[in-house]
Order: C-alpha cells, then sequence, then structure tokens
C-alpha cells in the first residue's frame, strides 16, 4: 500500500485563524486532509499499541509558526513517515490504524455523522442486489462480512470474495478497484464522479480453488453468474460450438456443468483491463492485458492484423513499482519526484510523482499511471517493462493477490475467516478543530436479521443480458527497499517480489 502526501493547503478555524493541512493519498488517490497534530495523535496510540521503539521517528513540534520553506520540509518529513509506517505490515492491519484513515476520511468529505445508519446497495455479478442500513464509517471487511452473512455464505469462503469498486459506462462495466479496510466504501462511492456501484466478486486466482466454492450452493451461484457474464463480455474465449454448448447448460439450469466446461476455456479465470499501451516490444504499442493463472498476458495487434500473445509470469517478475504522474497545477509538463515505498503485502513499490494537485481516479487532472516491472526474459536478460493505464493500480492490485495467494500456498497458510477477524479497543479520534471523539473499533460478528426469510437472498439467480443489469494474509518479512538499476540509471528503489524467489531452472 503506498501512501504519499504530495501537497498542503491552507485552512481556516472557525475563529478566522488559518493552519496548513496535508493531503494523503493512498495507492494515487487522494483520500483525506489532517493536520500535523492528529497524526501526531495517531502516532501516539500507535506506540501505546505496538511499542514506541518499533515506530519511525515523528517529526518534531516546532514553537514558530512555519516559513514556507520549513512547512514544505514539515510535508516531506510527515510523508516519509507514514510511507515508513506503511511498509509495517503490524501497522497496516492495526485497527487503531484503519480506524484513523476511516475517520479522516468521514470529515474530509463530510459524510454525516459516522455513526447514523445509510442504506447502501451492494450488487452481485447477476445484476441483483443487496441493500443494507449501516454506519455511514463502517470498513470494508465489516461490509464484505455482512453482505455475505446477509446472502448465507459460509464464513470459510467469505474471504474468497471482495467488494469492488465498478463504475458503469453504456453497456460495460470497468472495475475501478478492490475497497481495502482502510477506508469507507459508502464515503469512497460517494466520492467519485460517474455512476459507480459496489459489486460482490471473487477475489482469488487459483481455479482449483472453484471446487470447494462450488460445493455450497451461494458459492456456486456466484461464480456462475460472474462467469456468465465473463463469458458474455468476451473475457473467456469461445467459439460458435462452445457458445451452443453453454446456452444449452444455461437454459436448464445446470450451473455446475457450465461452470465445468467455462474452467477449460482460455482466459477463464482472468481479469481483462482496458485497451492500454506499454514499451514492449517498442515504446507506444498498443496492448489489451489480462491477469490470471499467475501471469499478465499481453495481446498486441500487428500490423498484418493478426494478434501476437505473450505471458509474464509473477514468479519471473522480481521486483515492480508504480509511477503516478500529475501535470502541475498552471502548466502543461508533468511533475517528477523519487517517492517509493511496499505496496502491502507483495512487497512492490509506488512511486508517487503528484505535486501540487489533487486528484481521484475519477475527478480532478488528469493523472498518467505507469506500471513498470523488472523481468526475467532469459536466464541472463533482466529487463524493465512498462505499461502505460489508468488501471495500473488495480493491475498492480492484482500481481499483489498472485503472489500472495502463491506464497500462502507455499508456507501452508489458510485464507483467514471472519470469526478469527477481532476488533478490539477504541480510537480517540482527533479532529481537525481539536475536538475529539471516541471510535469504537470492536467487532461484534452480528449477523443481520433476514427478516424471517431463511432462503439466501441469491438462491435462485435470475440472469439477465449485460445491457439490462449492472454490471491487500500480508506479507510476514519488511525487508529494506533495494535499489534496481537500468541502463546504468539508478531507479527509484523497490522492493523485492518474494515470488521470484521460488523459480527454478523449470522457470527458465
Amino acid at each position: 500500500m503506498h501512501f504519499s502526501i504530495p501537497d498542503t493547503q491552507e485552512c481556516k478555524e472557525d475563529n478566522g485563524s488559518t493552519y496548513v493541512a496535508y493531503n494523503i493519498h493512498i495507492n494515487g488517490v487522494f483520500h483525506c486532509t489532517v493536520r500535523y497534530r492528529q497524526l501526531h495523535s495517531l502516532h501516539e496510540q500507535l506506540r501505546k499499541d505496538l511499542g514506541g521503539s518499533t515506530l519511525p521517528p515523528f517529526p518534531p513540534k516546532k514553537l514558530l509558526p512555519l516559513s514556507p520553506t520549513q512547512t514544505e520540509e514539515r510535508r516531506i518529513s510527515l510523508e516519509k513517515y507514514i510511507l515508513q509506517l506503511s511498509q509495517d505490515p503490524r501497522v497496516l492491519n492495526n485497527d487503531v490504524f484503519n480506524g484513523f484513515l476511516v475517520s479522516a476520511q468521514n470529515e474530509t468529505q463530510r459524510a454525516g455523522g459516522g455513526q447514523d445508519d445509510v442504506p447502501i446497495d451492494i450488487y452481485m455479478m447477476s445484476g441483483q442486489k443487496v441493500t443494507l442500513n449501516v454506519p455511514a464509517t463502517l470498513q470494508t471487511d465489516d461490509l464484505l462480512e455482512k453482505v455475505c452473512s446477509h446472502i448465507h455464505l459460509p464464513n470459510e469462503l467469505v474471504y474468497y470474495f471482495a467488494l469492488f469498486l465498478v463504475k458503469k459506462e453504456e453497456s460495460d462495466l470497468i472495475v475501478v478497484k478492490r475497497l481495502q479496510d482502510f477506508e469507507s466504501p459508502y464515503i469512497s462511492q460517494r466520492c467519485v464522479k460517474g455512476i459507480h456501484r459496489i459489486v460482490l466478486r471473487k477475489n482469488y486466482w487459483d481455479v482449483n480453488i472453484d471446487q470447494g466454492v462450488m460445493n455450497d450452493r451461494v458459492g456456486l451461484n456466484l461464480l456462475y453468474a460472474q462467469t456468465v457474464q465473463d463469458v458474455e463480455r468476451g473475457w473467456i474465449l469461445t467459439n460458435l460450438e462452445i457458445q451452443r454448448q453453454l446456452a444449452a447448460l444455461q437454459a436448464k439450469g445446470a450451473k455446475k456443468e457450465y461452470l465445468e466446461l467455462a474452467r477449460t476455456l482460455k482466459y477463464y479465470g482472468y481479469l481483462q483491463f482496458q485497451q492500454c499501451t506499454c514499451d514492449f516490444p517498442k515504446p507506444g504499442t498498443p496492448v489489451l492485458i489480462s491477469a490470471g493463472n499467475r501471469e499478465l498476458n499481453f495481446r498486441i495487434e500487428c500490423e498484418d492484423g493478426s494478434v501476437k500473445e505473450g505471458n509474464f509470469k509473477v514468479t519471473r517478475m522480481r521486483c515492480w513499482r508504480i509511477t503516478v504522474q500529475q501535470p502541475i497545477e498552471g502548466s502543461g509538463s508533468n511533475s517528477n519526484s523519487s517517492s517509493s515505498s511496499s505496496m502491502g503485502s507483495t512487497n512492490n513499490s509506488y512511486s508517487s510523482n503528484s505535486r501540487n494537485s489533487s486528484s481521484s481516479f475519477e475527478g480532478g487532472r488528469h493523472v498518467n499511471l505507469e506500471l513498470s516491472f523488472e523481468y526475467l526474459m532469459s536466464r541472463e536478460d533482466m529487463r524493465w517493462v512498462t505499461v502505460t493505464s489508468s488501471q495500473a493500480v488495480l493491475m498492480s492490485m492484482c500481481l499483489q493477490g498472485m503472489v500472495q495467494e502463491l506464497l500462502t500456498h507455499k508456507r501452508g497458510h489458510k485464507v483467514r475467516t471472519p470469526s478469527e477477524r477481532v476488533r478490539k479497543g477504541s480510537l480517540s479520534y482527533m479532529r481537525r478543530d481539536g475536538s475529539s471523539t471516541q471510535v469504537t473499533l470492536n467487532h461484534t460478528g452480528e449477523n443481520l436479521p433476514m427478516d424471517g426469510a431463511t432462503q439466501s437472498p441469491i438462491g435462485e439467480l435470475s440472469l439477465r443480458r449485460l445491457s439490462e443489469r449492472l454490471s491487500d494474509l500480508n506479507i510476514l518479512d519488511n525487508r529494506p527497499s533495494t535499489a534496481a538499476k537500468t541502463n546504468g540509471k539508478a531507479e527509484p528503489s523497490t522492493v523485492e517480489n518474494d515470488a521470484f524467489d521460488f523459480m527454478g531452472d523449470d522457470n527458465l
């Protein structure tokens, strides 16, 4: 996960005095605006919870008002501090840390009282929706568990699924991002422009996991609905004969048989991105990228109309990073910096080049996003490949998920369940005006009432045509980053991909 503070803003107190506030961006998206003293309050609470000796030092206070130069120095120091925090898995999984970010997001966006219940719609891939009344600041994992409880998905299958923010564009759907536990889905959905929906989708890459999910009726229905949509959108390759067979199985309601056939087809289980450009085999090459089967698949159309295909395996990616470039205000040029940090559990790097601008996926100035990965082309040929895409962060999160899943399997770990996830304690959240409020972090694991119904709301899916419907286990080691070099020039620091260590001679 990448945190940055690319800029500041001057705010006014109720009494007319002014103060400097710092804009925090997460994964290239504006998240919240906070004051120095709010971050200091967070630091003190983390010291009590995690131990002060293991945390990075907090930038010291100043007695006198800051000059513009000192303000800039503090911005840099605070950015360095939060970057160092974000590289500690204990912090990323800490309830106080995530509760602070959600509370700051709520205060910045003025989403409401936070504890007042608000209606929120969560869509299934079939187009059906579940409407729940939840606190505005309810975090992503809590909402996911409530939704899965509502549709009677067994606890052991809950975290095989996730909540995604999806944009509806004409008759198509664009997956924008997977919602994270440091944010409120309700607030995040409100803060983007255009028609967006919160959608429940599967959140794993190993197709062998399908067998266990398909043994449950609700799990089967969720996989079936998503697969039908992927076939309709052309994400899964078919021919006329396969289409005829799938249509016959769909007409009979033979969901498991439909899935068994679909699982034999090319690109089953892949997530396809919008067309973008890459520098492989040459700069500016248009490419269609899909993620799945522990790889990024590139499809490039040649001048003669034929399509060439290449696969980049995650086990041969030594490291990767994302670069965010935003134009400087009042200028046609892009700003550049070299801030970088770990993207959470995958040991990749995120370089933020975003100064003097405010941005989001759907608002603000034009943002150029680049995903670069260092790839072992052959036994002695390491090469950087760069993709320019508005979905670069999502691509990076997909790589993160695939590596995470591979390492989990290698280490014999299992996917967590809601019963293993317990929130504890409370957070004293300091607002920008200096007042404080107590935020309860307890997680009760309560089940939502079903109004007397005993059958899942998605027990029987009524599938409609696509045009008619809506359509980060954390890494255990925290090694310091290492500087990668290409063509003799130092690159922004990157963090190694541990899955690269599993590569053997067979991979060459």
